[in-house]
């Protein structure tokens, strides 16, 4: 009896718990339903942490990197990455290590050659002092998060200046990914608003918007991004050059978004609650901003996300090309220069490293953007 009462209390306990659940279902917000889609997403999920793990790598790229990006030593030119150790002759080691190098030329080619040197074993220190740097400019240190404290790490290898790959293409992850949210940026408030004119008043202000956006979608990008990148004068300073590639990128990026701003806006701004907005008293620009582009805020996300790697492969483009950022600006597009040559891939295929990068972000990017679209699809 006891058995038979208690198996009754745990079916009205079970039942009770699934009306919470489909109540709770029910009554979630957009964007709870949103972030229960979302995170059933692997490959979103599995995006979004290479994003945060490679933005948190570029806002501390100082104290990531064991050398300062432009230290160098004819020494070590062209040193092929070196391998972690954990083993030698006598056994395992807790500790990792490298080895150092014998540096010789080949009697031909006069190539460099460089082979391990197994008497020179350097063990792999953390938290150790190092080159001097400023945390963003403020906060003056040397500690770096791995280091030897004698003979030298490359685990990129170097360049023609023996200059550390690893430390650089960590700095060049700061400037390439910033240099896609500031552009996109850009993009999101110019689309924002011209479509939002165009599409809340329409008129001759519709008109003359639309007649720019076509004649901006008919220009070949890359050509025009190739022409204004020339454009920029050579005595500019990074800073100016940074913001001139940015501006140029963000050039044509609006124009996507301001139609689907503009469509949006013509099919909601007759709706109840707009009208109902109207006759509360509220501004037309308050009816935009708070009323009408919050209704498809979800979609505006999605086309940002999805924005940001047309931006980093746009930088990547001119800077390989030498008409986008300049030395001493530090890029993946600008480290990709140095593998231009075909000759310099077969001998230094390290050189492709940055690649590397803005494969694994692209994607990232990608990824991500796929599950905040499937996410924001109501239909799915």
């Amino acid at each position: 009896m006891r058995n038979q009462h208690k198996s009754r209390f745990e079916r009205v306990k079970d039942k009770r718990k699934k009306v919470s659940a489909e109540e709770r279902l029910y009554i979630a917000s957009q964007w709870q339903l949103m972030w229960g889609k979302f995170i059933k997403n692997k490959l979103a999920i599995f995006g979004g942490i290479v994003l945060v793990t490679f933005y948190l790598v570029g806002l501390l790229c100082a104290f990531f990197s064991p050398y300062d990006i432009h230290k160098h030593s004819i020494k070590y030119i062209y040193c092929p990455p070196q391998k972690i150790h954990f083993f030698d002759e006598k056994g395992f080691h807790l500790r990792p290590f490298v080895y150092g190098f014998n540096l010789t030329k080949d009697p031909v080619t006069f190539r460099r050659i460089y082979k391990e040197d197994k008497r020179e074993k350097y063990p792999i220190y953390f938290f150790v002092g190092g080159d001097e740097y400023k945390l963003w400019n403020l906060f003056p240190a040397d500690i770096h998060l791995f280091g030897v404290k004698r003979g030298a790490i490359f685990l990129f290898g170097t360049d023609k200046l023996g200059r550390d790959l690893f430390s650089r293409n960590l700095y060049a992850a700061r400037i390439s990914l910033s240099i896609g949210l500031v552009g996109v940026g850009m993009s999101f408030i110019l689309g924002c608003i011209l479509g939002g004119i165009s599409g809340y008043y329409g008129g001759i202000a519709d008109i003359i918007i639309q007649r720019v956006i076509e004649f901006l979608i008919s220009i070949p990008t890359i050509p025009l991004w190739m022409a204004l990148s020339a454009a920029l004068p050579t005595q500019w300073s990074p800073i100016k050059i940074y913001f001139g590639i940015t501006i140029i990128l963000s050039l044509k990026g609006w124009c996507g978004l301001a139609r689907v701003v503009r469509g949006k806006l013509l099919e909601l701004k007759e709706e109840d609650f707009t009208m109902a907005a109207k006759i509360a008293g509220a501004t037309d620009g308050r009816v935009i901003t708070r009323h009408l582009l919050p209704s498809f805020l979800s979609y505006l996300i999605v086309s940002i996300t999805l924005s940001i790697p047309r931006m980093i492969l746009g930088e990547t483009t001119l800077s390989f090309l030498g008409l986008g950022l300049r030395p001493p600006v530090v890029s993946w597009g600008t480290l990709m220069q140095h593998a231009q040559k075909m000759g310099a891939i077969a001998l230094q295929p390290w050189l492709l490293i940055p690649g590397l990068f803005v494969i694994i972000a692209v994607l990232a990017f990608n990824f991500l953007g796929d599950g905040l679209r499937d996410a924001a699809d109501p239909y799915k």
